[in-house]
């Protein structure tokens, strides 16, 4: 995700390299130029994980709260993941819920690895995703159909500049930060809502990549029974 995207924020000059080689070496990659710090700034860029942690605790999740990782390795290891876990020690992952026998027989298929962490994050009390990606829309959009879900989408752009001001000591954690963070989110929780269409004026092929995936969220199409509930794209 990091190649693909371009995000080198909080890594170091050797790993920054090493994924942009990986990227320029991915045929099936269009894009191989591409300004990190661009990306962060306009919020194209997952949280990592000290962000992550960060976040939630501002939210108001307890230390003790058990978080699933939906994902495969970590890029950085234990290095990174140390700077969440330090602030929430109860981490689970796939191999701490199935035994290396019930694992056996997916270790050579990623997608059906996947879907492991996929159907956790259907059935999980809350959902958080680091970044949009093809799965967390469709975790997203499935969680809709099943009852609007909590799932909470962390706003990235808007989160820079909170983390940025974190950095520099204008916002400190706490009450000040968490303030800050709970209201802007307090719409991005998962609540019924029409998809958002295409941006007005274009046309063609370039309009679908404008609107909202239907896969992310299904209402009004295939969700009934919340008319009384929905909230204008």
């Amino acid at each position: 995700m990091l190649a693909y995207t371009g995000c080198t924020y909080g890594l170091t000059d050797v790993e920054a390299k090493e994924l942009t080689i990986l990227r320029e070496n991915t045929s099936h990659w269009k894009v191989k130029k591409i300004n990190s710090t661009e990306q962060r700034i306009t919020g194209l860029c997952p949280l990592t994980p000290k962000e992550v942690g960060i976040f939630l605790q501002a939210l108001g999740y307890p230390s003790s709260t058990p978080i699933y990782i939906a994902a495969g390795e970590i890029y950085g290891g234990d290095a990174y993941l140390s700077k969440f876990k330090s602030r929430f020690p109860n981490l689970v992952f796939k191999e701490t819920v199935a035994t290396p026998k019930e694992l056996e027989e997916f270790a050579n298929h990623a997608s059906q690895t996947a879907a492991l962490d996929y159907i956790v994050s259907i059935e999980s009390d809350v959902f958080v995703p680091s970044y949009p990606g093809n799965m967390a829309r469709a975790v997203e959009g499935h969680r809709r159909f099943l009852g609007h879900r909590k799932t909470i989408s962390p706003d990235r752009k808007g989160l820079v500049e909170v983390f940025e001001k974190l950095e520099t000591g204008e916002l400190e954690e706490g009450v000040p930060l968490s303030s800050v963070i709970i209201e802007m989110h307090k719409n991005r929780q998962g609540g019924p809502r029409k998809r958002r269409g295409s941006m007005p004026g274009i046309k063609g092929r370039a309009r679908f990549r404008t609107e909202e995936s239907f896969y992310e969220n299904p209402l009004p199409e295939c969700i009934c029974g919340t008319k009384k509930h929905v909230h204008p794209a």
